[in-house]
């Protein structure tokens, strides 16, 4: 089997913002709170977030199959280049790693009630998007929910910053899935990559946020994060 149609049904081009959005919810942690973060946590949580973004958008082309075989012929699942079967033991297999590595974090249980509240969300989405324009808002909460997986499993309490970021991505989503949405409604294609550019711009949303709140400087990891979103984008798509 092909590296390239796994990556393509992982989106994991698209991580970038994942990572970002979780740099964001910690260094926000450490701003509300200084000197509680341990950095060590970081690729951790990364990981763990990345699992369930790519568990979610395999389960997305699981549950859109039929519905891709007239509309989206080039997914792998649809092309043959992955099978069902297999797609099923890699979504799987994401999401209990995603489980597993924030078990491992300081705060395990508020943390796993969150990852427990980010899958149900992730499945509730890719179950019913196709039936209920209200999903958008579901897709939104999914985002914003990377940010309260981090800051339970971090601190298993409340911070006004973290939460104020994770609503600004919750808007950012709902714009991103509104814009998608009316593309496929008017039943051809944007002039130019719309979305996967709104796509990478989730990470510079969280750099403008960070370069308010904590320091300029973190604007440049936003950007930076961005352009490498957009840099896979180029062999992977991300839409």
């Amino acid at each position: 089997m092909k590296i390239k149609p796994l990556l393509a049904l992982c989106r994991i081009s698209n991580l970038p913002t994942v990572w970002m959005n979780v740099l964001t919810a910690m260094v926000l942690i450490d701003y509300a709170v200084p000197a509680t973060v341990q950095w060590v946590w970081l690729p951790v949580l990364a990981l763990a977030l990345s699992a369930f973004y790519c568990g979610g958008m395999v389960l997305n082309d699981l549950c859109d199959y039929q519905w891709d075989k007239q509309h989206q012929p080039y997914r792998p699942l649809v092309t043959g280049s992955v099978s069902v079967k297999t797609a099923v033991i890699i979504a799987i297999t994401l999401f209990l790693t995603g489980f597993i590595l924030v078990a491992l974090t300081p705060f395990a249980l508020t943390g796993l009630c969150a990852a427990v509240a980010l899958f149900a969300t992730i499945a509730i989405y890719d179950v019913f998007h196709k039936k209920t324009t209200a999903s958008i808002l579901v897709m939104g909460l999914a985002r914003a929910l990377v940010f309260v997986v981090v800051l339970m499993a971090l601190t298993g309490e409340w911070l006004q910053w973290v939460l104020i970021a994770a609503v600004l991505q919750f808007l950012y989503t709902l714009s991103l899935t509104f814009v998608a949405r009316y593309e496929h409604m008017r039943g051809k294609p944007y002039t130019g990559p719309v979305i996967p550019r709104m796509i990478a711009g989730m990470a510079v949303v969280d750099g403008i946020l960070l370069a308010l709140v904590v320091a300029p400087v973190w604007l440049l990891a936003g950007i930076a994060l961005a352009v490498l979103t957009r840099f896979g984008q180029r062999y992977v798509r991300g839409d």
